[in-house]
């Protein structure tokens, strides 16, 4: 059984999962808070500050992915995790959870075993993340403490996936990624993402920071280089 210290905030405007998921958490040890829908979800998180978030996609007042992306630009929720319930599984909504900043995406209906995998997988995920919190390759600058890049004098804001296969490849110029092990540490083992999941990353990465940084080794994977 995991250590208390772990809070969780669930996020659905069904009553009867919100019951369902609260009890199987709290056998296994987590705290956890309850939310149902998208406003109440961003309040509670700055106020709780959880480790992770279960987030609906499909919520009155404010969406789930609407609700990520709000979170995603709160400073001091960056480390936080979100992982996505939803009954959508089409490849777009997939998508659009992962470019807004999930981590996860589970769909419904949840089965108790699955569930607390994926989510302890992404706690241990926290506890062995001893990763240095700067790099500096040429004029780019990675902070992982404020999640900004510097490229010269110009702060460049990515979204959390986006920063973290950023902070992946830069560590090892040169050093040629192949999708797979790209698939396993920014999302690890037990998330399932469509193909495409990794490109669109990649395609927004070199939007906002320019295309010579990460070059394309076909059929193979990533690298970034000088």
């Amino acid at each position: 059984m995991v250590n208390n210290r772990y809070k969780i905030l669930v996020v659905d405007d069904e009553p009867d999962i919100l019951e369902f998921i609260e009890y199987n958490l709290k056998r296994e040890g987590y705290h956890v808070v309850l939310a149902t829908n998208g406003q109440e979800a961003i309040d509670k998180a700055k106020t709780e500050k959880p480790d992770l978030i279960l987030l609906d996609v499909m919520m009155p007042v404010l969406d789930g992915i609407e609700t990520c992306k709000t979170i995603r630009t709160i400073t001091e929720l960056k480390n936080t995790f979100v992982v996505f319930l939803t009954a959508r599984s089409e490849e777009y909504s997939e998508l659009a959870g992962f470019s807004a900043g999930a981590d996860d995406y589970i769909a419904k209906p949840i089965k108790p075993r699955v569930l607390l995998s994926r989510i302890n997988a992404i706690i241990r995920r926290k506890e062995k993340d001893k990763r240095e919190d700067h790099i500096q390759v040429g004029n780019i600058i990675i902070d992982r403490e404020s999640f900004l890049v510097y490229r010269g004098e110009e702060k460049i804001q990515l979204a959390k996936k986006e920063f973290e296969l950023l902070f992946l490849l830069a560590g090892k110029p040169g050093k040629v990624f192949t999708r797979e092990s790209i698939l396993e540490k920014i999302w690890g083992e037990d998330v399932l993402v469509v193909d495409r999941t990794i490109d669109v990353h990649i395609r927004k990465i070199r939007e906002k920071l320019g295309d010579e940084y990460i070059s394309t080794v076909k059929g193979v994977g990533y690298k970034f280089e000088i």
